[in-house]
């Protein structure tokens, strides 16, 4: 009977491994388009300061609280949101600019 339980195992073991991996490069897939959909929108670039971001995409619809910045290593981090996109700050710089989700699960980024 032990001889089986290590077979057994390892065939559970592919099993489960091939069920994941089908998910996982659709996965993949919506993450590169939606990323080359973010290359090819005009969006806040890296380095932009806040009066360009403002002066370039208008007034954002909301401005979160900001966080962080309790020390030099922690920097305040910004959050603007803009209809189909957040912008985020360190400090008055922007650092990434995020699409919303298409579920629009983002609603406390």
């Amino acid at each position: 009977m032990t001889i089986f339980k290590p077979v057994f195992t390892a065939i559970a073991l592919a099993l489960v491994s091939a069920s994941v991996v089908p998910s996982a490069h659709a996965g993949d897939t919506l993450l590169m388009q939606r990323a080359r959909q973010a290359e090819s929108m005009n969006l806040p670039k890296k380095g932009m300061s806040m009066a360009d971001v403002e002066r370039r995409f208008g007034s954002p619809t909301s401005k979160l609280d900001a966080r962080g910045g309790g020390s030099r290593k922690q920097p305040v981090i910004n959050r603007w949101m803009y209809p189909g996109y957040i912008v985020y700050f360190e400090r008055s710089h922007v650092i990434h600019t995020v699409l919303n989700t298409p579920a629009g699960n983002n609603t406390h980024p």
